[in-house]
């Protein structure tokens, strides 16, 4: 449990900080007039949104927050009950649970506190076939996450999978 908690006491933090203060820095000046700081050559633009709905603007309703607040906690206790099930030194597993839950929990701020929904303020990024859209560094954390944890998955099943045929050939030859 102390690795779980030790990972948990450097991501969490790093990444709520960060997530606060950049959408603060966002609604402070990217709400402002006046000409928008140049990122990464321009090539990443930073445009104030907010975003009532769920990933990729998908929304429900009016006021969808009532909805999507629950459906949060639903979702980190969800991830708790995983990350407490998560074997010690499955490292993977682990972080991408805690960047899940941070992530998570940055925009479950915003949605707490106002109204309008969750701050974004990069991109949209133009990929050259498509626009990505408006995201935060809770979204980025979040994805990471689910990326990092589909991957601890995969590794999982495959581990399980060679002990079984390994189970199976070791069976089959002592019954030789």
């Amino acid at each position: 449990m102390k690795r779980k908690l030790a990972f948990l006491g450097t991501i969490f933090p790093a990444i709520i900080v960060a997530d606060i203060l950049t959408k603060r820095w966002a609604v402070n000046v990217l709400q402002a007039e006046g000409p928008r700081p140049d990122f990464l050559g321009g090539y990443v633009p930073l445009t104030f949104a907010t975003n009532r709905g769920a990933a990729f603007g998908i929304s429900i309703g009016d006021d969808p927050r009532w909805v999507f607040i629950p459906i949060a906690l639903a979702a980190l206790a969800l991830m708790s009950v995983l990350l407490v099930r998560a074997h010690e030194r499955d490292h993977l597993r682990i972080v991408s649970l805690v960047l899940v839950v941070t992530g998570a929990v940055g925009n479950l701020i915003d949605r707490i506190r106002w109204d309008r929904g969750v701050v974004d303020f990069i991109g949209p990024v133009d990929l050259g076939f498509m626009h990505w859209p408006i995201f935060n560094v809770a979204d980025m954390a979040i994805s990471c996450g689910a990326v990092l944890l589909a991957v601890s998955f995969w590794m999982e099943e495959r581990a399980l999978r060679r002990a079984g045929a390994e189970a199976a050939a070791g069976s089959a030859d002592d019954s030789d």
